[in-house]
């Protein structure tokens, strides 16, 4: 009978009247003052003050019921959906809403209620996944933020391809250390193409050199990376990198030469489907023709094969003299190749002089540090 002359009375009520009686009613109703018949009355009471015409009314009903588990679903559901400053008590506080709520709530709503559902406390694999899939930048930057939310490998991957381009993004992404290694990687190529777009950078070094210089840092990233990436993984960076047309003559030779035979590997056996024993096999301890048929099996022709057939030989003979070895691969592969001038072992001559003199570089910037440290 109370409910029902609340009913009656809600018809004439003014405003402020309406918005207390509708947050003491809710109020009752979270804290189980209201039981049996009166219950079921009191649900029909609060679903009908989602019609009232005022925001008020339905603010103070949601803020009753906001923090209450045994809330009607229905009715947070509609307040979810309702006006923002509504919606936004009920998606950021309420525990019924389900992951299936919040999915159909973050398709369907604006960036706001995404950003909302990106805030809450607890967001599961499920509700970030829709937001890495469909969020905005400042939704997906919301939710890198959340330490409450959960999210998985093929979520972040999501995220950073589809929004690695932004700054912000990139950054929250690459600090994170659950990030996987592949994309990892495409971060990274991002960072070297926005390099390679500045305008500042080629106006200063020129176009040309900018985009060898990101090209081949983005090389030295790829092969950094995958030297620290667990064993597992190499297989998708390498797939990654093909994929993205980044795995070239040039970073395969790049890895031989910098001692990556770990990538290298996993690279033949991506590029030849050779299984990976046999791959290992060869490249270890297989005769000079072995070698070349296999890396003619992955694309790379007849005169390139010779350049790599070599490299994989000083490979051997540097990993025999362990911490003896005097001269680099780069250095000695250089050498080897100095009198060579035409097609593309011409090319890849000058790319391995250029490995010979970085190394070279890194070498003497060691011994200078070592030195400044002994003089400290």
């Amino acid at each position: 009978m109370i409910i029902q002359a609340f009913l009656r009375w809600v018809e004439t009520a003014r405003t402020g009247d309406r918005a207390r009686a509708a947050n003491a009613l809710g109020r009752a109703y979270a804290k189980a003052e209201i039981n049996g018949i009166d219950q079921q009355a009191a649900e029909m009471a609060m679903t009908f003050l989602l019609d009232d015409p005022s925001p008020k009314v339905r603010l103070a009903l949601v803020e009753a019921l906001a923090d209450c588990s045994t809330a009607p679903r229905a009715i947070i559901r509609a307040l979810a959906e309702d006006q923002p400053e509504i919606a936004y008590v009920a998606i950021s506080r309420s525990p019924v809403l389900t992951d299936e709520d919040l999915v159909d709530i973050a398709a369907r709503g604006s960036v706001e209620t995404r950003a909302l559902i990106a805030s809450r406390s607890t967001v599961s694999c499920a509700v970030a996944a829709a937001i890495a899939e469909i969020g905005g930048e400042e939704e997906v930057l919301i939710l890198l933020e959340n330490p409450g939310a959960g999210l998985s490998q093929r979520s972040l991957r999501r995220i950073a391809g589809r929004l690695g381009h932004v700054a912000a993004v990139r950054d929250r992404l690459l600090a994170r250390g659950d990030l996987p290694s592949d994309a990892r990687q495409s971060l990274a190529e991002e960072v070297g193409a926005a390099l390679a777009t500045c305008g500042l950078v080629r106006a200063t070094i020129g176009e040309q050199r900018v985009q060898r210089i990101a090209r081949e840092a983005c090389d030295a990233a790829a092969l950094a990376l995958s030297a620290a990436a667990p064993q597992k993984e190499l297989p998708r960076i390498v797939t990654h990198l093909r994929e993205a047309g980044r795995l070239t003559p040039a970073l395969l030779l790049s890895a031989l030469c910098n001692g990556k035979a770990e990538f290298f590997s996993a690279a033949i056996v991506d590029l030849t489907g050779v299984p990976e024993r046999r791959v290992r096999a060869i490249l270890s301890g297989g005769r000079v023709h072995s070698v070349r048929a296999l890396i003619e099996s992955a694309g790379l022709g007849r005169e390139l094969s010779e350049v790599f057939a070599e490299a994989v030989l000083l490979c051997r003979s540097e990993a025999k003299a362990g911490s003896e070895a005097s001269v680099p691969v780069a250095a000695r592969l250089s050498d080897h190749l100095r009198r060579r001038s035409s097609g593309a072992s011409h090319a890849i001559a000058e790319l391995v002089e250029r490995l010979a003199f970085a190394e070279q570089r890194q070498m003497a910037r060691d011994y200078a540090l070592l030195v400044s440290r002994e003089a400290a």
